[in-house]
């Protein structure tokens, strides 16, 4: 992987760049869509490639690992190969999914005890296999195996799970330095920085990850709940520590917002559910502020979804006809919601890069942020 940095903006810390891996090139900053289960929700892989044009889509390790398993994986040649998708996927390593089973997990320096959900039975994840398992999905960025703490947390509790979030990225990078590439590509490797919303853990872990030296570096442990001033402020102190000539990802970040103003602080690389989960529930991102499609006022509106047009489901399909779909529970309506949703985070994404590249990016930002805080 090799990450060329390529504009800074004047009036902020954001930057513009491109990474490059053997499945092509992520032009940052960049969001990543969810494809949770080797599918981005309610969207066929044609209508992902041509109308929301993600240079880089998300895999989950958790949730691979246990359907299709990583038997059946190996077998198609990879995830790329099962799902058709011949771009970049980033593989989490399953820390976050481990820390959201709190009632069905138990975490022990060798590794975490975890019931599926599926079907109850017993697993067990350690940083050497879950850098086997990702290496068998077959990501081209893989992620090293932590703990992702709960907010509020202890500050004891979140010194302890830090030290051995260290601890398992050590092993993690001693199994990666065994084995040989596996499916005829490079897979980088990204460690994550955790701590909380501790000010001197953040400086402590964001040094202990700079010091481990891989090709880009990752931020976890926030958007699980603190407030948005918090966040800000993690991220400002961490991404003051990583080294500026390699990629920085925010894990599970977040708003439109919340994107634009992280973007601001130094970030690359994004990715959540949100634009997806809210659009099943009716909620569009708009360049304009949020739309509850489900409110009666869309009830005779016969303008389009969206006036800017980014996919094609902006205006071939009317306010009025997607609310009719969410009320009679059509399946069609979450779908519409999705593509828009997904296609706006993209817009916002390479509009961020145009103005970073152009030296207005902060006064634009301010607008977006503006405008976006609003409630149609």
């Amino acid at each position: 992987m090799k990450f060329d940095l390529l504009k800074k903006d004047p009036l902020s810390k954001a930057r513009a760049g491109s990474i490059t891996t053997d499945h092509g090139v992520i032009e940052t900053p960049i969001f990543m869509p969810v494809g949770t289960v080797a599918s981005v929700k309610g969207v066929h892989q044609r209508e992902l490639k041509q109308d929301i044009n993600p240079d880089i889509i998300l895999g989950n390790t958790y949730h691979l690992y246990l359907r299709p398993q990583t038997e059946i994986l190996e077998k198609a040649g990879g995830l790329h190969k099962f799902m058709n998708w011949d771009r970049n996927i980033l593989t989490d390593s399953g820390g976050y999914q481990v820390y959201s089973l709190s009632a069905n997990r138990k975490i022990k320096e060798e590794g975490v005890k975890f019931k599926s959900h599926i079907d109850g039975s017993y697993h067990f994840f350690t940083p050497e296999n879950v850098m086997e398992i990702q290496r068998t999905i077959g990501a081209d960025i893989i992620m090293a195996f932590d703990e992702c703490t709960p907010y509020p947390c202890d500050y004891n509790y979140a010194k302890r799970s830090m030290k051995m979030t260290h601890r398992w990225l050590d092993r993690c990078i001693n199994h990666l330095d065994t084995q040989p590439v596996k499916y005829g590509y490079d897979q980088a490797f990204f460690p994550i920085v955790q701590g909380s919303c501790y000010k001197d853990l953040r400086q402590q872990s964001a040094e202990y990850i700079a010091n481990s030296n891989q090709v880009g570096n990752a931020i976890g442990g926030l958007s699980v709940g603190e407030p948005a001033e918090e966040m800000y402020a993690m991220t400002e102190i961490v991404c003051e520590i990583l080294p500026e000539d390699k990629p920085r990802y925010l894990m599970g970040v977040g708003t439109p917002i919340n994107i634009l103003e992280n973007i601001a602080l130094g970030i690359d690389m994004f990715d959540c559910v949100m634009p997806t989960r809210n659009a099943r529930n009716g909620m569009l991102f708009t360049a304009n502020g949020t739309i509850n499609i489900k409110n009666k006022k869309w009830e005779a509106d016969f303008s389009p979804v969206d006036e800017m047009g980014i996919t094609f489901v902006d205006t071939e399909y009317t306010k009025a006809y997607l609310r009719h779909l969410f009320a009679a529970n059509e399946y069609l309506g979450k779908q519409i919601a999705t593509i828009h949703n997904l296609g706006f985070y993209m817009w916002l994404v390479r509009e961020a890069r145009k103005h970073i590249l152009a030296g207005d990016f902060r006064p634009w930002k301010e607008m977006m942020v503006k405008n976006m805080n609003q409630r149609l």
